[in-house]
């Protein structure tokens, strides 16, 4: 099962972090009319968190068992690409500046471990922290699936996902205000925002949102609700009420928005089936994970022509990305994402030692 209603969304919470990182001094995101939904818009990551939860129960649901190998092997096809480019452009451009390189940062990238240690989590390509902490998910949802999604019922299953969410809310709330805490940047920050371990239960309370959903839920109009819910999302932000949102408190807003978007019928879902809007969703990953290498070059490439506009330098870069990020999706990740899946995967046990 495809939604691609959802796909739009993708792009919206991609475009708001690129926003969060290089654009909450540049009009119109500086004005206080909007500027205040910018401030906190790393609850997007959160957003994909929870979202991946959701689809990969939707897309594995008809399954009795996961293959772990052929499993692995796919969503290796479908993040790594893209990541490994991600690092190639930003090492070549560290080079010709002559600038500094983290090898350890490098290294724990590469390996996609950058979010299990404190101190690192960053390094590199900053964002490339969520990518440790989705892997970690892939790697566990075999594990829950075949083992525990397949064997328990819905109802069996609400109880222990929900005290486990509880907990690690409370568990960050704990840490974000406790002795502890040292501010970012810090490894004490690190380990309470970056953590994998901290981020699993928006995974599996996105798990949960796709069972709900695949119980039955009546296809029809909920525009009227959906824009309910984004006003609601906009007055907790503008209110900055002092609880960090980062680690998946806002999912009870999440999840309602995204069942509610899956089952739309409305004027809502019309829009963003368009095909250029699910284009730019499907693109998503690429703008996420490709936004520091190319604001890196054009920085660059501005101090070099002396152009220090911000407004010029951030809408620059912005195009720029969108369009390297439709290049490398057409060009790079899908051809590659296909060659990958059609290699067959298979472990040699080796004989020696055995008796004829």
């Amino acid at each position: 099962m495809r939604l691609e209603q959802l796909t739009f969304t993708r792009f919206l919470a991609a475009i708001s972090i690129v926003v969060f990182h290089y654009g909450k001094n540049v009009f119109p995101f500086s004005h206080e009319a909007i500027g205040f939904l910018f401030q906190q818009a790393n609850i997007g990551v959160s957003y994909f968190f929870i979202l991946s939860g959701f689809v990969m129960m939707i897309a594995y649901n008809d399954k009795d068992k996961i293959d772990f190998l052929d499993y692995m092997k796919r969503r290796f096809a479908r993040i790594y690409p893209v990541f490994f480019l991600a690092i190639i452009v930003l090492l070549i451009y560290f080079v010709i500046l002559g600038k500094p390189i983290d090898y350890k940062g490098l290294i724990l990238n590469i390996t996609i471990v950058q979010s299990w240690i404190p101190g690192y989590a960053l390094s590199f390509n900053g964002p490339g922290w969520s990518l440790a902490v989705e892997m970690f998910f892939y790697l566990s949802f075999p594990l829950l699936f075949n083992h525990f999604y397949k064997k328990y019922s819905y109802k069996k299953l609400i109880v222990p996902i929900l005290i486990f969410f509880i907990g690690s809310q409370i568990a960050l709330h704990f840490m974000r205000y406790s002795y502890f805490y040292n501010g970012f940047p810090s490894k004490s920050h690190d380990l309470t925002f970056y953590f994998p371990l901290m981020h699993l239960s928006e995974f599996l309370i996105g798990n949960l949102a796709g069972m709900f959903f695949l119980k039955g839920i009546k296809v029809r109009n909920y525009d009227l609700p959906i824009i309910i819910l984004i006003v609601f999302v906009s007055v907790l932000l503008k209110m900055n009420i002092g609880i960090n949102y980062h680690n998946g408190m806002l999912a009870f807003v999440f999840i309602p928005m995204i069942i509610l978007i899956s089952a739309n019928n409305g004027f809502v879902t019309r829009i963003t089936n368009c095909k250029a809007l699910v284009f730019l969703g499907e693109i998503s990953y690429g703008i996420y994970i490709l936004q520091k290498p190319v604001y890196s070059w054009v920085n660059g490439i501005m101090k070099y022509l002396n152009i220090d506009n911000s407004f010029v330098i951030f809408y620059t870069a912005l195009s720029i990305l969108v369009i390297f990020s439709a290049i490398s999706y057409k060009f790079f990740e899908i051809p590659l994402r296909r060659l990958i899946n059609k290699k067959r995967i298979t472990i040699c046990i080796s004989n020696s030692g055995k008796s004829a």
